[in-house]
């Protein structure tokens, strides 16, 4: 048997029924390691007590002052029903701290008649947003979901994946997956068949760009729903490129939102992105572009409700800032922040795809969604979190100011200043007010967009600062 000194000398915050079982455990399980020195928490009347003979020590006012009263050495914070936000607030306290944190996880997470204490996990970066999770109304989802054909676009990537297993919980008659890169799609499909066992799922290689392909799948197909994800979305890379930005985000969208027109597909659901509000790059101006075709098409086509979701970064996504901090910290830094006062808004990847499909029950036509994304975070910040989350100090992992990419802004917005904001049942969702544009004109620019982009014009900036007044570039 281990002697006490050999054991971790603990801190539980939280002197609920979490915190009680969690004390429990590690009295009967000596293997642990874990010698509970006091518990924090907020209620006053349950300071000075006792659970199991451990003291309640205090708030958490006093954490620091009994970190090193009782000498802890790991803090684990059992609080699975409490807000993000105050999640948030204690993490900052106890990181004041030199203690390792380790957390409870969610309610829906635990077994409610056992808490694992094998399942603790360390903090993730998701702790550090604060941002409380999106509450959606599932039942409407899977009314609209449930036998129902649906096509999503872009299947093979970071939102195009999480939109397909969201959609197959829902149990549709059928998927249809397309993307133009073969081994992400594959990945996916022998996920999907392996928990999806009973799922009708076809997967198509194909090009958004290629009209007759699109219009060919449609017509065997009859969808239902299309969830439009495809899409190039990296800001440097397309700076590079615009005219292959425009040939694939504007004229792919436009080719999937046409055969959704054209074969009266009851919803089709676009995703936008934050970086089409003022845009400074050409990515998010072609996104600009995709939202204006929308209100368009919804105005065009009676039998189809034309919508779009814009929403800001995603945690972990293919090629954004998570990643690849974690890879330059896992190669001893250093880590690259473009300038130490840029801010992002996040939201992780389940988060978002949620939000697209309660978009799609909310959608009645020409919607632009918008989520409220909460306190945007400052990337110097995260960083800095990221580093300490891997254990290590600035000492060690050094991070280095790059200096803003083309087309980067310092900050993102997500409406235009016309745009009105409008409620909707969801407390974090709301509606952008429709902004008025010339259709005629619209689609005249269209024509002359798409032969200067497939031509390779280098005058595609100027052309589609002439479609998107709000563009700027240099």
């Amino acid at each position: 048997m281990a002697s006490s000194k050999e054991k971790k000398n603990v801190m539980i915050i939280g002197a609920g029924w979490t915190g009680s079982m969690l004390i429990e455990r590690f009295f009967i399980e000596k293997q642990l390691l874990y010698e509970v020195k006091c518990i924090i928490d907020d209620d006053e009347t349950k300071i000075g007590k006792y659970i199991k003979g451990v003291l309640i020590a205090g708030d958490r006012k006093t954490i620091c002052k009994n970190v090193i009263t009782y000498n802890i050495q790991e803090i684990i914070i059992a609080l699975p029903s409490v807000s993000k936000l105050e999640i948030k607030d204690i993490i900052g306290i106890c990181r004041k701290t030199d203690c390792k944190i380790k957390i409870v996880p969610d309610l829906y997470e635990i077994d409610e008649l056992n808490v694992d204490v094998t399942r603790l996990r360390d903090l993730k970066v998701e702790d550090l947003l604060g941002r409380n999770p999106i509450v959606i109304n599932n039942g409407s989802i899977k009314k609209y979901i449930e036998d129902s054909v649906v096509l999503i676009t872009g299947a093979g990537g970071s939102i195009g994946s999480e939109l397909s297993r969201q959609v197959a919980l829902n149990k549709p008659a059928k998927i249809v997956l397309i993307d133009i890169y073969e081994n992400g799609v594959y990945d996916l499909q022998q996920e999907l068949l392996h928990v999806f066992p009973e799922l009708d799922l076809d997967v198509l290689i194909a090009s958004v760009r290629n009209e007759k392909t699109i219009n060919h799948i449609f017509e065997k197909y009859k969808f239902d729903i299309v969830f439009h994800a495809a899409a190039h979305k990296h800001v440097p890379l397309m700076e590079k490129s615009p005219n292959e930005s425009i040939k694939n985000n504007v004229f792919g969208t436009y080719n999937v939102a046409m055969a959704s027109g054209n074969n009266k597909v009851k919803k089709f659901v676009l995703i936008s992105t934050d970086k089409a509000v003022n845009p400074t790059n050409i990515m998010g101006a072609s996104k600009r572009i995709c939202e204006m075709l929308v209100q368009l098409l919804n105005n065009r086509f009676d039998k189809t409700e034309f919508a779009a979701v814009r929403f800001g970064n995603v945690l972990g996504s293919n090629g954004s800032v998570v990643p690849l901090f974690k890879r330059q910290i896992m190669n001893g830094g250093p880590v690259t922040v473009t300038h130490p006062d840029i801010i992002r808004y996040f939201m992780t990847i389940p988060e978002a795809v949620s939000l697209v499909l309660q978009a799609g029950a909310y959608a009645s036509g020409g919607e632009i969604f918008v989520l409220d994304m909460g306190e945007p975070v400052k990337i110097l910040d995260l960083a800095r979190n990221m580093i300490k989350l891997s254990g290590l100090s600035e000492n060690e992992i050094k991070i280095e100011f790059t200096g803003l990419r083309p087309g980067e802004k310092l900050y993102e917005e997500l409406l235009l200043a016309e745009e009105d904001m409008e409620k909707t049942n969801n407390d974090l969702i709301f509606i952008g007010k429709q902004i008025e544009f010339n259709e005629e004109l619209f689609m005249k620019q269209l024509e002359d967009l798409k032969i200067a982009a497939y031509a390779d014009s280098q005058e595609i900036r100027k052309i589609v600062k002439e479609v998107v007044s709000t563009y700027s570039y240099e």
